[in-house]
């Protein structure tokens, strides 16, 4: 696994924080996270729970990246409300983090601490859905 521990954007960390303790009110909103773009904007967003499957804080950051213009993310990172910290992305959004981003770095909470990796060091061997489309005629 590539650690990045020298890597660690502790700006995206608090800008993240800072949305789950002011905007995560209730059952329906509990996780955010923040992106930073290539061009160094950081965009923040919120899950949105909901019992059928609603998207968690990592898929939304990406739309919202993308309405304002930001379509290549560099990092990102979520935490949870209530204080719970650093939160790593689900299975879902590991796959949708690689296959919209295949350089993008994750920062994750560990026993000894934040550290940076990359998303393809979260889903090893993984099936990258652009590999296996038909280029059109």
């Amino acid at each position: 696994m590539t650690n990045r521990n020298d890597r660690v954007d502790h700006e995206l960390i608090a800008a993240a924080a800072h949305v789950a303790a002011t905007r995560c009110q209730g059952d329906n909103h509990t996780m955010a996270a923040a992106a930073r773009a290539r061009d160094g904007r950081i965009v923040t967003a919120v899950n949105a729970y909901h019992f059928t499957g609603g998207p968690c804080a990592e898929l939304v950051v990406i739309g919202t990246a993308a309405a304002q213009g930001a379509y290549d993310l560099d990092t990102i990172v979520a935490v949870g409300d209530r204080e719970r910290g650093v939160v790593p992305p689900c299975g879902r959004c590991r796959q949708v983090l690689l296959d919209y981003f295949p350089a993008l770095d994750v920062i994750v909470g560990t026993s000894d601490g934040l550290r940076t990796v990359s998303i393809t060091d979260l889903l090893p061997e993984s099936y990258v859905w652009s590999d296996h489309q038909l280029d059109a005629e």
